[in-house]
């Protein structure tokens, strides 16, 4: 009798999760509940394209419900009012219930979303886990200050939390952007009403329900999953939400600030799209090493990710070699089950995503690039959501695909002559997230990093990032910062407390 396959197990791990029943209700004031007005949406896995979980669809009056218990929250003290070393406590064992649940919380990832559950496992977990433990330990090391002043006067500079946070997180890294925004603010002392994406809801109510268990008290983290139209934007317009940290498209972006002005003039945080440009200049001689990193960061987490290096800018003299070594790779990110933990490309998160991808496509074929490798949705026979890895080459800055976020498994070379022409299309965009440069001159690292207008520049390496530096853009890829002891401004209010000082 054969064994089962880690595959098989994962398989089965699943088939016993759904069957069990996975809980879609709202998460508030510490308990589950049914949407006010009873109203539900499926959840569908893009695996196979089968109901996994029927999820509560928020509305407005579920958002009063979260915020009312949000503000009672922050109101009466019981986690506002905490020292930082009993935060950090609290949070210190959130951190190791999300690494105790590591599998049961990657699962759910992988079903509702489509990655790789090898990378759920090795990447999502843990980086949701490191960035609470991170923000705990932080906490009580974040000092206020005094301020300069003659003897007749003390000037004290002190941080206090701004009160409730709406956090709205996108569908891509459901528990990591759901960390970088929790994880600050339940740090300053806020109190957070979470709006995960319709299209992966799951992992955040079982992270909520894990603070619980940590001794998070009730109503500090409430969480209402429905879509963007009806639960975020009512979070993002009610009166007594006091500042929004969004992760998501450019035009909901726009939006956010829109309610902003239409409610309390609440303090919006925005975290973008991206078409960051990889420059890979001809005096850098390793293009195996560079050809690899271009595809691995491309194709990882199936191409959707805001940093992606969507466009990769190749000096003429080695675009050759280099475009026939990126096909040549792309077999290697062959999308397969993402169940199977040797999968490296997974699935897209629904048929919406597939279509847009697509069609991005088809508009690059039809404006003149050169399909050198995938370009095709395949393994349909599953009811998955698949698209094979695609390289185009003969890109002009001023095509779609060069110029929109697709998204997706979709990579496009332009060729440029110059440093000074490089540095003109990297910079034609109205995005600023990410970009790379990969040079051997030193000279021409610092001068090219200092030209690109983006909020991260790479040299010589594209995936090298951890917790403690900031994370966010420029232009249209947005405002603020995740990650880092920056992050903590976000959601922190400065108080000055001026005092006379009588003589004796």
């Amino acid at each position: 009798m054969n064994q089962p396959t880690a595959r098989d197990t994962w398989h089965a791990r699943a088939a016993d999760r759904i069957s069990a029943g996975i809980d879609g209700r709202l998460l508030i004031d510490g308990h589950r509940y049914h949407a006010v007005d009873g109203r539900c949406f499926d959840c569908v896995s893009p695996l196979d394209g089968k109901v996994i979980a029927r999820v509560a669809r928020g509305q407005a009056a579920d958002v009063e419900l979260a915020v009312t218990s949000a503000r009672a929250a922050f109101t009466d003290g019981r986690w506002s009012a905490r020292s930082p070393a009993a935060r950090k406590k609290v949070l210190l064992a959130f951190a190791e219930r999300i690494r105790a649940a590591r599998e049961e919380l990657a699962l759910l990832e992988t079903l509702d979303m489509g990655k790789p559950i090898a990378a759920a496992l090795s990447a999502d977990v843990p980086g949701t886990a490191r960035c609470i433990q991170w923000y705990a330990e932080a906490v009580d090391k974040v000092y206020g200050e005094i301020a300069p002043t003659g003897r007749d006067a003390l000037a004290l500079v002190s941080r206090e939390p701004v009160g409730v946070v709406g956090a709205i997180v996108p569908w891509n890294y459901p528990l990591l952007m759901t960390s970088w925004k929790i994880g600050p603010a339940l740090a300053a002392g806020n109190s957070v009403v979470l709006k995960p994406s319709e299209r992966s809801p799951l992992s955040a109510l079982r992270l909520a329900e894990l603070a619980l268990e940590a001794g998070l008290p009730e109503g500090v983290f409430n969480v209402v999953p429905g879509f963007g139209a009806e639960a975020g934007e009512a979070l993002a317009l009610h009166m007594d939400v006091d500042a929004i940290g969004f992760t998501g498209s450019t035009r909901t972006g726009r939006r956010m600030l829109e309610y902003a002005g239409r409610s309390n003039l609440k303090r919006v945080f925005n975290e973008l799209g991206g078409k960051s440009a990889n420059i890979v200049f001809a005096d850098y001689e390793d293009l195996e090493r560079a050809a690899a990193t271009a595809a691995g960061a491309m194709f990882y987490n199936q191409g959707e990710s805001c940093n992606a290096p969507s466009r990769l800018l190749v000096q003429d003299s080695i675009a050759d070699a280099f475009v026939e070594r990126l096909a040549a790779l792309t077999p290697g990110y062959a999308p397969g089950d993402p169940l199977d933990p040797t999968t490296r490309l997974g699935a897209l998160v629904d048929a919406q995503q597939t279509a847009t991808v697509m069609d991005y496509i088809q508009s690059g074929l039809q404006q003149g690039a050169r399909c050198v490798a995938g370009g095709e949705q395949v393994l349909q026979e599953t009811g998955g959501q698949f698209v094979a890895p695609t390289v185009f080459d003969g890109v002009d800055n001023t095509m779609r695909i060069a110029r929109e976020e697709i998204f997706g498994p979709v990579l496009s070379v332009i060729r440029f002559s110059t440093e000074q022409e490089a540095l003109r299309i990297a910079n034609d965009s109205s995005y600023g997230l990410h970009a790379a440069v990969w040079t051997r001159s030193l000279d021409r690292a610092v001068r090219v990093s200092r030209a690109l207008h983006a909020g991260t520049v790479h040299v010589n390496e594209y995936d090298e990032d951890d917790i403690t530096v900031p994370f966010g853009g420029v232009k249209q890829s947005g405002n603020g910062r995740d990650k880092s002891l920056h992050a903590l401004d976000k959601y922190s209010e400065l108080k000055t407390t001026w005092m006379r000082i009588d003589p004796a």
